[in-house]
């Protein structure tokens, strides 16, 4: 199974899966988007099993590019795992304390975040799409956790994962004026006068929301893989019918 690590420790493991075409669906990971459900079921098992763990570990939600964050304890462990009607409803980050339990976020173009904090133990994962970042979904979630669960800042790393380059993520004025009414994001547009389109870089707004909530940001890594370009990817924008990444973090122990 093709799936990239950017964490494997004796404290947790993080990554996530990669389009296959020797796999059912191509590795398909999404009970949302998909041909058949029990083709799904299949990939995830086969990702626990890569990864050491029980399908009933996994903790999904069911995604609608909101701004909302769910703090994850073992009464959900097994959520969404093989059926979306017992996935969190409505909500695009989760964050836990619990050891063993998989946080997974689903994605194809969308920038997805793994995290972890040294000081607290908390990790998580954000699904933050174009709509999750001019809501400011990362920002949200981490001002949450410096100012509810005590979290320093100075104690997150931060990977931002594959997602749909800047290249290809062009847009209508529409949704240019939502980035550049974040009053930051300036640096990380550009026009193109020839398709009188709007290009951004989403994974570099979501690196800036990062350092506005106090993450130095040398303790942020951005995966430069375009989910549109690279074969292992999945790309909504280059197929509306395509499956989705799994993004995950887990923690091993308790430590």
């Amino acid at each position: 199974m093709k799936t990239k690590l950017y964490i494997n420790n004796e404290k947790m493991i993080a990554g996530m899966t990669l389009k296959d075409q020797a796999e059912l669906e191509s590795n398909n990971m999404a009970l949302h988007a998909c041909e058949n459900i029990e083709h799904i079921l299949e990939n995830r098992k086969n990702l626990a099993s890569f990864l050491h763990c029980e399908l009933d570990d996994f903790v999904c939600a069911t995604q609608t590019h909101s701004a909302n964050i769910h703090k994850v304890t073992a009464d959900d462990k097994g959520r969404g795992a093989d059926q979306m009607k017992t996935a969190i409803p409505d909500t695009d980050a989760l964050y836990t304390y619990d050891p063993n339990l998989l946080l997974c976020s689903f994605n194809a173009d969308c920038v997805p975040v793994i995290f972890y904090h040294k000081g607290t133990g908390v990790i998580g994962v954000i699904h933050s799409g174009w709509q999750g970042s001019v809501k400011e979904i990362s920002l949200k979630l981490f001002k949450h956790l410096i100012q509810e669960e005590d979290c320093n800042p100075e104690g997150f790393h931060v990977q931002i994962c594959s997602a749909l380059s800047q290249e290809k993520f062009e847009v209508d004025k529409d949704v240019y004026v939502k980035f550049k009414d974040l009053g930051y994001a300036d640096d990380f547009i550009y026009y193109n006068e020839q398709t009188s389109k709007y290009h951004i870089d989403n994974q570099l707004t979501v690196k800036k929301q990062c350092m506005l909530a106090g993450i130095p940001e040398e303790q942020i890594t951005i995966d430069r893989t375009c989910t549109y370009v690279s074969e292992d990817g999945f790309s909504y924008r280059q197929d509306k019918q395509c499956g989705r990444h799994l993004c995950f973090i887990m923690k091993k122990t308790d430590s």
